[in-house]
């Protein structure tokens, strides 16, 4: 059993270090990202400059939106339900201008990705949140819990893909 992982260990090490192809190597030259646009709204150009990344990313009738953190205010609370679906909206609202940049909004969202830091005690304001921005048919949602957020008070990290076509 060990000499059979230990081959298979050597294959897979054989095949990370194996010769390029010229096709191979013409397709690393081209990234398949070329022709997408990348989406930034007024406003945004700092974090694309800053942070080096696009708010979203469209590639033939598919928008790709990064993912945006909603966090609470200086006197909001993060055990106030209120205070949780406050912040919700506002992060909604940020993907919302995203999606209209893109040519897009909630009606096209097909995939949403959410990133909890507290999931049992946010999920009830994010589900009251998101109800008032996503609509039936409803897209699929993975909800994912995590350690932590950029910046510091991040709540819930949300990221979207839409598709415009038909």
């Amino acid at each position: 059993m060990f000499t059979r992982f230990l081959t298979g260990l050597a294959l897979a090490t054989f095949a990370l270090h194996a010769p390029v192809t010229a096709q191979e190597e013409a397709r690393s030259e081209t990234p398949a990202t070329t022709n997408a646009e990348r989406i930034v709204p007024e406003g945004w150009q700092n974090t694309y400059n800053n942070f080096h990344y696009a708010p979203a990313v469209r590639a033939g009738d598919t928008i790709y939106l990064s993912g945006i953190v909603a966090g609470l205010t200086g006197e909001e609370n993060e055990t106030n339900p209120a205070d949780l679906e406050a912040a919700f909206d506002r992060c909604f609202e940020q993907l919302k201008i995203v999606l209209a940049e893109a040519g897009a909004d909630f009606s096209h969202v097909v995939e949403m990705t959410t990133f909890h830091t507290e999931m049992i005690h946010q999920i009830g304001p994010f589900t009251a949140s998101k109800d008032k921005f996503l609509t039936a048919p409803y897209p699929a949602w993975t909800a994912i819990d995590v350690d932590r957020l950029y910046p510091e008070r991040g709540l819930v990290e949300i990221k979207l893909i839409a598709y415009v076509g038909d």
